[in-house]
């Protein structure tokens, strides 16, 4: 597995540790790192998109819930919404990842880590954003 896709990986776990325990992104990241002992190239990506979601946070979840049809952000499984985030974060603000591998790892990490139902979903919202927004650069407009 590439440094990058398990960046992605640790990223999520963090992400969703600290949105259901309720803790610090940094007590999330140093008990994962206890456990797990992860590689330093994966770890560093991890970090680099979990401190992008989290300054971005409330600028994605806009622009998920404009997307995602009668769902509100709270109302999503917490692996889906984080899943989401991360690929928004990817899409708005990470020129160095095409959109479609934000897109078709936010799938697979959904396989992964979520229901049966939640590729379907998580691709369902990303497909509309790109088509909507990414894919005609009309970036301009707020969520």
């Amino acid at each position: 597995m590439g440094a990058r896709r398990k960046g992605r990986e640790i990223a999520i776990q963090i992400l969703y540790q600290a949105d259901v325990a309720g803790m610090p992104l940094s007590e999330a990241f140093e008990t994962y790192e206890d456990f797990f002992k992860p590689s330093a190239k994966a770890l560093d990506f991890a970090k680099e998109l979990v401190k992008g979601v989290a300054a971005h946070q409330e600028e994605l979840d806009a622009w998920i819930e404009r997307f995602s049809k009668n769902w509100r952000i709270e109302r999503m499984s917490a692996i889906d919404r984080n899943i989401l985030r991360l690929a928004v974060y990817e899409l708005f603000h990470r020129p160095d990842i095409p959109p479609r591998v934000s897109i078709n790892e936010a799938v697979e990490l959904a396989k992964s880590f979520g229901s049966e139902e939640s590729a379907a979903f998580v691709n369902g919202i990303l497909d509309a954003l790109y088509k909507k927004v990414i894919n005609r650069e009309e970036r301009s407009f707020a969520p």
